[in-house]
């Protein structure tokens, strides 16, 4: 069985377990998704299912968008993922909803990070910063030295400095389902997310478990 699927992120609140202690969580729209295309490890050299996400508009797409998702008679979607699996119990056509995740799962949640734009290495990377005193007026946030002069003469690669911050793909794992609301198409999950509200993600089971 399938166990993944495409959403966005609602926001965060929190619910009370049995011991009436609060537990933080994200909440996420996943789904209706629809299965838009099925490869197989004979015509593709290996196995996966291609899920769709998001009603729009036609013209939000192209033709060839089109044609691909009215060979199964799905209607325009804004998003398409592939999932890695073996055994495909499911066919072209077909809608999967929040409730192929049950309560007490592990999942993990893939999404993109808020962006942050430029930002200096204090932020960035928590670099400590300049002595505030010894006439060290206009050095508080410098990163201070970045190499040295003769010996190699240069900034080696992968030195962390300022730069863009944010906006990367970003993995949340191992994070439990706290919350099923299939007639929504809701899930709650244990703990935050990446990304913005609204932001797009995807949901799939946990690779690793502690």
């Amino acid at each position: 069985m399938l166990k993944g699927l495409i959403g966005k992120k609602v926001g965060m609140t929190q619910i009370f377990d049995e011991s009436g202690s609060a537990v933080p969580i994200t909440v996420l729209e996943v789904g209706p998704c629809y299965v838009t295309q099925i490869r197989t490890v004979e015509r593709d050299d290996y196995s996966a299912v291609q899920l769709g996400f998001g009603e729009t508009h036609p013209k939000r797409l192209t033709g060839g968008q089109l044609g691909h998702l009215k060979r199964a008679n799905i209607p325009p979607l804004r998003f398409l993922r592939e999932f890695r699996i073996k055994n495909i119990d499911i066919k072209e056509g077909d809608q999967l909803k929040a409730d192929v995740f049950t309560l007490g799962d592990h999942v993990d949640v893939i999404g993109t990070s808020i962006g942050k734009g430029f930002q200096g290495p204090m932020k960035r990377y928590h670099f400590k910063g300049g002595p505030k005193t010894h006439g060290q007026s206009d050095r508080g946030r410098s990163p201070g030295s970045s190499g040295s002069g003769t010996t190699p003469g240069r900034v080696l690669k992968g030195k962390r400095r300022a730069g863009h911050m944010g906006d990367d793909r970003v993995t949340a794992q191992n994070l439990k389902v706290m919350l099923v609301d299939a007639e929504r198409n809701l899930l709650g999950v244990q703990g935050s997310v990446p990304g913005a509200k609204g932001g797009l993600v995807v949901v799939r089971e946990a690779r690793k478990t502690r």
